[in-house]
């Protein structure tokens, strides 16, 4: 299940746009050794890793070589590659990321009852630590949920972790399946709470109190493109929101990029992007945890010791 892409495809013309192409890098402050890019994807090429038929975007292609010309302009060396529904439940593209980092990149996987434990298992050693499950309403809306908490068990016993994608009004709803979550699990992109709401909304309030009360709640401080009132630069009304939760919890607060950023009108750069962090966490230290500590908590890269470049003397 892990590898099933046929042999000769035709790329298909994409419906939305791809990411600049020329991203500036960080002007903010110079990322640590073994900094990590948390929630990333990689998508085709098209003619060698087929698209769902079921996808409701294509998205032009994006895969692993575009991706690491990206992390050499931002100064990253490590990520997490995040399954994503316009490649629905074939992770070859993911897969195939994850064996050129050699240890350097782990995955999130889109999986679902088709999966044997043989199938699983094979995510698992190519680095695969955690399955994603999508809620969002424009994505195809919620799992059924037998199978979700069948799947949930099986990943368990793995030691992977959950990655849940919200609407933000529906977070609350949702209140029994987090409370029963037997794994730590992720909340991603801030729960997508509009800025526009400001830090007050209940939505958001909601967030901030699992993050403070149940300690598998993990949650991803992306998407600023995406929550900003406006979808464009300078992402200032998310800073409030990032700033809240890593006060809430530092300890389990993650950072990425959203590359190649799906289904977004107008592409931010994502040099922008990561000195946005240096808003949200203006201590180095703290900076240091988000980039390295924690992502280090959940996902075990295999080069842990070996840094691909020096520290910097500047």
């Amino acid at each position: 299940m892990a590898t099933k892409n046929p042999a000769h495809l035709t790329a298909p013309e994409p419906t939305v746009p791809g990411p600049i192409k020329n991203p500036s890098g960080p002007t903010a402050f110079t990322p640590p050794p073994l900094a990590c890019d948390a929630h990333c994807h990689v998508f085709g090429p098209g003619h060698t890793f087929p698209f769902s038929p079921d996808r409701t975007y294509t998205p032009p292609d994006s895969g692993i070589d575009k991706f690491e010309l990206l992390q050499e302009t931002l100064g990253l060396e490590r990520a997490v590659f995040v399954q994503a529904s316009c490649h629905g439940t074939d992770n070859s593209a993911m897969v195939e990321a994850l064996r050129r980092g050699k240890g350097r990149y782990a995955g999130v996987a889109m999986i679902d009852e088709a999966f044997s434990d043989a199938d699983l298992q094979e995510l698992h050693e190519a680095g695969v630590r955690g399955a994603r499950f999508n809620f969002v309403a424009h994505l195809g809306g919620a799992p059924k949920l037998d199978a979700f908490w069948s799947l949930v068990g099986r990943v368990a016993k793995l030691g992977w972790h959950i990655v849940l994608h919200f609407d933000a009004k529906d977070l609350p709803s949702y209140s029994s399946l987090l409370a029963d979550m037997p794994v730590p699990y992720i909340i991603d992109h801030m729960a997508r709470v509009p800025a526009s709401e400001g830090v007050e909304q209940a939505a958001f309030q909601y967030l901030l109190g699992l993050m403070e009360s149940d300690q598998n709640c993990w949650v991803k401080i992306s998407c600023a493109e995406r929550l900003t009132d406006g979808k464009v630069a300078p992402f200032d009304d998310v800073i409030p929101f990032a700033q809240a939760l890593i006060a809430t919890a530092p300890d389990r607060v993650l950072w990425g990029t959203d590359w190649p950023h799906p289904n977004m009108a107008v592409m931010p750069d994502e040099g922008e992007l990561l000195d946005l962090l240096a808003l949200y966490a203006p201590d180095e230290e703290l900076r240091n945890k988000i980039l390295v500590q924690n992502p280090t908590t959940l996902y075990d890269f295999s080069e842990s010791d070996q840094p691909l470049s020096e520290p910097s003397t500047s």
